[in-house]
């Protein structure tokens, strides 16, 4: 096995020694690589780059998404399962179990909305820095840093690091993952890679088990294929993790759906059946803050919104050009899995739903983060070379600044209008109050999963993906709570509340249109 000096050792803290270390880091078939000169200290300093991107990170969470932002439709079903505020809401059989795992030391403390988003920015920031740190080695810690703040920079990233959302942390634990991968394989006999790599795969697993299988395949296949990394131990932590994950979703399986078979076809059915299709072009419109275009039919948003992804790719290969031209066998091990790792991520979501939502390539944008910023560098420090090197340097910034404002009013237009629709299911919850829906309470009716629940309140459903209840039932619970089912303007009440009275819901502007129909109480 090739043994590599450790960069950590030699990590360059000047502008100076960057250049050198990135420069000679691209390794051309004529330029070997030669790490740059030693400075003190710099082993135990390098941590301060990743932490200072996970710091902004967390910062951007914090001022750009308000942490009074109320909770999301998929946020209640996750918080609902462990929280006292409201009762459990119906769990369907594509989600798992992770995000209650981690929102439960808040939740079961506070109903706090502010408590549980300032929790989660501060724990989605730690974890990117754990992410890089589980790199640190393999690259210089500015490019680490770098590396951070582009995948960062991203407006679905900011807006879903406080959410209850389980993709952002299917990203991190992905790139985790990799990364001890890669530092097991170059060291038989270290223990703690090997732990760590179960311990990220388990997490993938436990947010979401087919999402964690999809952006493992590599790590699974590197193994077999590659001749000096065919070790049983780095196959079976993967396998290990996986497993240990996804073990509780596969438990509930056979427990409420009538197998693992089954529940992967409710599943498949909730998505609107898998198969080819070709969603690219739904994932560029959803780019212009869509958090969920289905069916998506909305209009092409400017290109401004979407040049970054068009050069995502372009310059995730560059990064891989430059690992094949070096001489480093690592560099080239290290790129060529994270990338693969990326493309097996995207690919259930740009070719297997017909529909998108940003969220669902959050993995691929964190794996794909390491190639682009290496490809960043280059194009920095050596591309250009030393009498062009300042003019490279000003336009690669002022288009990343450009990236910035464009992300950023992305994310300011769907904070605002993500806020104003959380605030209508409270007035809406409000209004159920007044006509005396109080707890213990059921609710029926459209996008009654967050109204219920603001209300303190059950949603129930008789049909659908989320069905918890019969028509028997609802009779039968109409005895001892107040049960009510939300009928927008113009739509029609449901067979079994046709005969209840009702009446106009106490709501301003257009929510006055809505009707509640009440169930008789005995």
């Amino acid at each position: 096995m090739e043994r590599e000096q450790d960069l950590d050792r030699t990590a360059p803290t000047s502008s100076a020694a960057v250049r050198e270390t990135v420069t000679r880091g691209a390794d051309t078939p004529t330029t070997p690589a030669v790490p740059g000169p030693a400075e003190p200290g710099a082993q135990g300093r390098w941590w301060r780059w990743p932490a200072a991107a996970a710091a902004v990170f967390t910062l951007a969470q914090l001022l750009l998404v308000p942490p009074g932002l109320g909770l999301g439709w998929d946020e209640v079903i996750y918080v609902s399962q462990v929280g006292h505020h409201a009762p459990t809401t119906a769990f369907s059989a594509p989600r798992a179990r992770g995000v209650s795992v981690l929102v439960w030391p808040v939740a079961t403390l506070t109903s706090s909305t502010v408590a549980l988003r300032v929790y989660l920015a501060a724990v989605s920031g730690l974890a990117l820095f754990l992410a890089l740190r589980a790199w640190r080695g393999r690259r210089p810690p500015a490019v680490l840093a770098l590396a951070g703040l582009l995948f960062s920079s991203l407006w679905v990233t900011v807006f879903y690091g406080p959410q209850a959302m389980p993709n952002l942390w299917v990203a991190l634990a992905a790139l985790a993952a990799v990364g001890c991968f890669l530092r097991a394989a170059d060291d038989p006999h270290a223990r703690g890679p090997l732990w760590g790599l179960a311990g990220c795969a388990a997490v993938t697993a436990l947010m979401r088990p087919t999402d964690a299988v999809w952006t493992a395949l590599p790590l699974l296949a590197a193994p077999v294929l590659v001749r000096r990394w065919r070790r049983p131990a780095l196959f079976g932590a993967v396998l290990l993790g996986l497993a240990a994950g996804a073990a509780e979703w596969v438990a509930e399986a056979y427990v409420r759906f009538g197998g693992l078979a089954e529940r992967l076809h409710q599943g498949s059915e909730f998505q609107g059946g898998l198969g080819w299709h070709i969603a690219v072009g739904d994932q560029l419109r959803s780019l212009a803050g869509i958090s969920l275009c289905r069916p998506c039919q909305a209009p092409w948003p400017s290109p401004a919104v979407y040049l970054w992804w068009l050069v995502l790719p372009v310059a995730a290969a560059g990064g891989v050009t430059l690992a094949l031209r070096s001489r480093s066998r690592r560099r080239r091990a290290d790129t060529l899995l994270v990338t693969a790792c990326a493309v097996t991520s995207a690919v259930p979501y740009l070719f297997f739903i017909d529909y998108a939502a940003p969220r669902f390539l959050l993995p691929a944008y964190a794996l794909f983060a390491l190639p682009v910023a290496d490809c960043l560098v280059w194009v920095v420090f050596a591309a250009a070379g030393p009498r062009w090197r300042r003019a490279t340097a000003s336009l690669v910034a002022l288009a990343f600044l450009g990236h910035l404002a464009v992300q950023y009013a992305v994310l300011h237009h769907i904070v605002v209008r993500t806020d104003a629709n959380h605030r209508d299911w409270k007035r809406i919850a409000d209004g159920l109050r007044q006509l005396g829906v109080r707890p213990p309470c059921l609710v029926n009716g459209p996008a009654t999963i967050p109204i219920a629940y603001y209300g303190g309140c059950l949603s129930i459903a008789t049909t659908g993906p989320n069905v918890n209840i019969t028509t028997a039932g609802i009779a039968a619970a109409a005895r001892d709570h107040n049960v009510a089912a939300l009928v927008a303007p113009g739509g029609r009440p449901p067979a079994f509340a046709r005969s209840w009275p009702s009446r106009p819901l106490p709501a301003p502007g257009r929510l006055a249109g809505y009707r509640v129909y009440l169930a008789p109480r005995p």
